[in-house]
């Protein structure tokens, strides 16, 4: 990358900041003034390996080199380096999409912050995170963040507000599949795969689940698109009926989900799907609630320039690290990479 600081001056190479920046967060660093304090406490020869010279970078030096990084353009070099170090399904890359509101972090116009990220479903690793502009939304970002991944043969999951033709239609010219769910942001689909003969197709699975005081049943149902149903490829629309009973007062409620995908029979089978469609929100416990709950993303004061979704791309880089190194429990990973300051240097290098 560019250092956007200039040449005079400049006593820390910027792949110096940013190792120091990414270790600390590996250790559970949340702010500025706490990634300068690990570079601080860090001796001399686990920085040495770091690349730093005689002193490390002071707070202010940290501060302004991540609030001047372009941060797409930061998120891009990142996304590709994970691209190559994660893995895929059945020869195949499941991608879940979906954003997320900063809401410590304000621009320069008083707008909240809004990044879209995709997040690797197997090995829970992010692929990808672009900031959505107050002027704009998720869905014509996704389309233009779809266009700079390569997702031959990859399968894309998004809630239903991307359930959108046109992009159905790039994510099919780009050679990739899609599962979307369909609710009444597009009425006319809905209604079409609803009117759909589901009394006279067989249930193809039903799982029983307890806990929590509560029971829940999940029948699946399938059908194939022979004449097609308005929707650029689509080849299958799934009926995922749950029914939730609570055992103490024995009250029961009923959901109905529909989805559609682009996936024929000979693709994948409807359980597969249905089991891809349900990874999807592994990008809001993965992800979300890991930032927000073990990094505290939301109370998070950094709002300057660049600064908030750099942050979040450092938090969403070690995040997947430690997952790739095979961390389930990220709080409990941080807390283990902070007892050793050579912990967290030593992943980067081997990762």
């Amino acid at each position: 990358m560019v250092d956007p600081r200039k040449r005079r001056g400049v006593r820390h190479r910027l792949a110096v900041v940013l190792a120091i920046a990414l270790a600390a967060t590996l250790a559970g660093a949340r702010s500025f003034t706490a990634i300068a304090e690990w570079a601080t406490d860090a001796p001399a020869g686990a920085l040495v390996r770091l690349g730093v010279g005689r002193r490390p970078p002071s707070e202010s030096t940290i501060r302004r080199v991540l609030q001047r990084l372009p941060g797409d353009v930061f998120d891009e070099k990142i996304s590709a380096w994970m691209w190559l170090r994660t893995s895929t399904i059945s020869g195949r890359r499941i991608i879940a999409f979906d954003g997320k509101t900063v809401k410590g972090a304000k621009d320069t116009a008083g707008k909240l912050v809004h990044l879209l990220s995709g997040l690797c479903q197997r090995s829970k690793a992010v692929l990808a995170q672009v900031a959505v502009g107050a002027k704009t939304n998720e869905i014509p970002v996704l389309a233009t963040l779809l266009g700079t991944l390569d997702i031959t043969n990859a399968v894309i999951t998004a809630d239903a507000m991307h359930c959108q033709r046109d992009t159905a239609q790039i994510i099919r010219d780009r050679g990739g599949h899609y599962i979307l769910t369909v609710k009444s942001n597009q009425p006319t689909l809905r209604k079409r795969v609803k009117s759909l003969p589901w009394k006279d197709i067989p249930s193809l699975s039903v799982t029983r689940e307890r806990g929590h005081g509560r029971q829940d049943t999940r029948t699946l149902k399938a059908t194939e698109l022979i004449t097609g149903i308005g929707f650029p490829g689509a080849a299958q629309v799934l009926r995922l009926t749950r029914t939730r009973t609570n055992r103490k007062t024995g009250k029961r409620t009923r959901e109905t989900v529909y989805a559609i995908t682009s996936l024929t029979v000979t693709d994948a089978g409807p359980d597969q799907i249905a089991t891809w469609l349900r990874g999807h929100w592994s990008i809001e416990n993965g992800l979300h609630w890991v930032r927000d709950v073990t990094y505290d993303e939301d109370r998070s004061q950094i709002r300057t320039g660049h600064a908030p979704q750099v942050m979040a791309s450092l938090r969403n880089t070690a995040i997947s690290l430690l997952r790739l190194a095979g961390h389930t429990n990220i709080a409990a990973a941080c807390r283990h990479h902070a007892r050793d300051f050579n912990r967290p240097i030593e992943l980067l290098l081997t990762c």
